[in-house]
């Protein structure tokens, strides 16, 4: 069953063994467990890493837009009672495509729907977008630790 998320995004959110400086997921709006997920992240600009990439032209790294789809994903496969308390790690990534830049001030949209899922791991396809322009797209594959 799908269900709209509100106050409980955030404690979606709080499924992630992730905290900051290295959480890439803000907020939740909408999870099915183990099937989908649709998740966003804003880019404040305080971020650290920003100031080296690129002084004076900050962009928010194609890397860290894949690691908030797998941290979205996450969420919804971590939302499924058969995999509370797993962690997933990345495995593998294919089909990787950045198409827009994405700067401080931007609304990074996730959404990640699950193709695959075992007691070992899965695949899911992910894609990253800003104002409904797409900036990242890939297949995640994960496994459990």
């Amino acid at each position: 069953m799908s269900v709209a998320m509100s106050d409980a995004g955030s404690a979606l959110v709080a499924l992630l063994p992730h905290r900051a400086p290295f959480l890439f997921v803000d907020d939740v709006d909408v999870c099915e467990p183990a099937v989908t997920v649709r998740a966003h992240y804003r880019v404040t600009g305080a971020e650290l890493f920003l100031a080296g990439h690129f002084p004076g032209n900050p962009v928010f790294p194609g890397v860290l837009q894949l690691e908030a789809l797998a941290q979205a994903g996450a969420i919804a496969v971590l939302a499924d009672a058969r995999f509370a308390g797993k962690l997933p790690l990345f495995g593998g990534v294919e089909e990787v495509r950045f198409r827009r830049v994405v700067r401080p001030g931007d609304v990074l949209d996730l959404a990640v729907d699950i193709e695959r899922l075992s007691a070992r791991g899965g695949w899911g396809r992910g894609v990253a977008t800003v104002d409904g322009a797409e900036c990242c797209r890939a297949r995640l594959l994960f496994a459990f630790a």
